[in-house]
């Protein structure tokens, strides 16, 4: 069924970029993204949305929305791992030459997944090149970010679809979860700043900071919102902008838990390593400072158990369906 939808949708998106010649800009492109947004998003409502959210407190993330089952960073991802039962929607932002808060994982176009807006593949030597920060919105929405597929995500559904604004995501999220009557869903969103990117792909870590603080203030969702990074600058840039947010660590690295802990002045509200350095010691260590610890990305069913057994209080999952799956037999 759920391939069914994607064919139909994928269709109407083509159907209306071919005959929409009135509609001009980036609507040309939005109206045919929403149109299939909704028909995903009825796809998934065909079922009532798992009780994950009202059964445990564990925190099951969709990485980048649902990776493995669509395209990643895009609102039908969102859709999906929202009515499969999520409890956060894990996402990552970078910044348009307009400021605005664009949803992707790179700062620039993949030659993995994406397609210029005249259809043929990004090619690996040019990706870095077509850099988001130097383009306006309405030329970003051109280029599509889902008709290849992912040779990494041999279960992903393959359709055409653009990488949205941030202010759009929510919106289409929210209304989703206010028409399926479950409790509102959380956002764990990533400031992708390193120092060799400052200047380049944004202007400042603390301009970044704060045009992402803006739209999640301005979306009134600041209440469900975690910011998280592997930069301890963009960390420090949100905690001086308001220090109530709550702050997650990213970490990929050997040193200590309290080694990297150094590397902030204040104890993050959660320390989100890879999964491969997560035992139950670190975890131990992690609940004494009242710290939550919530790994990435683990998508086999039985390092899910493994960590959970140990106490991790979520995991980040490209599967979301197989962790909730898990979660309604561990917590039933």
């Amino acid at each position: 069924m759920r391939k069914v939808i994607f064919k139909v949708a994928n269709h109407l998106y083509h159907f209306v970029l071919r005959n929409g010649s009135e509609i001009t800009g980036v609507d040309r492109l939005r109206i045919p993204i929403t149109l299939c947004a909704v028909l995903f998003s009825t796809l998934a409502g065909c079922a009532k949305p798992a009780d994950t959210w009202t059964s445990t407190h564990f925190d099951l993330q969709g990485h980048r929305g649902a990776r493995g089952l669509a395209p990643e960073n895009t609102i039908p991802a969102f859709i999906l791992a929202l009515n499969l039962g999520v409890k956060t929607l894990e996402l990552d932002v970078v910044i348009s030459a307009e400021e605005e808060v664009v949803v992707s994982h790179e700062p620039w176009f993949s030659s993995r997944i994406c397609s210029h807006p005249d259809g043929h593949p990004v090619s690996e030597d040019e990706e870095r090149d077509l850099i988001i920060f130097e383009m306006r919105y309405e030329d970003i929405a051109g280029f599509d970010c889902g008709s290849r597929g992912h040779p990494g995500f041999l279960e992903q559904e393959v359709m055409a679809t653009a990488k949205p604004l941030l202010t759009e995501v929510i919106q289409n999220v929210e209304a989703r979860a206010a028409s399926t009557g479950r409790p509102s869903v959380f956002y764990n969103i990533e400031i992708k700043s390193t120092p060799e990117r400052d200047g380049v792909y944004y202007s400042t870590v603390s301009e970044y900071a704060q045009l992402l603080y803006d739209v999640v203030a301005d979306q009134d969702i600041l209440l469900r919102t975690t910011i998280q990074s592997f930069d301890p600058r963009a960390l420090e840039a949100v905690k001086k902008i308001d220090p109530a947010i709550p702050l997650v660590f990213l970490v990929d690295n050997n040193m200590s838990f309290s080694d990297n802990l150094d590397r902030l002045s204040f104890v993050p509200e959660t320390y989100s390593p890879h999964h491969r350095l997560v035992d139950k010691s670190l975890i131990e260590e992690a609940h004494r400072l009242d710290i939550k610890v919530i790994p990435w990305t683990i998508n086999g069913e039985e390092r899910m158990k493994e960590l959970i057994a140990a106490g991790v209080d979520g995991l980040i999952t490209d599967y979301p369906d197989r962790g909730v799956a898990l979660l309604a037999t561990l917590f039933e």
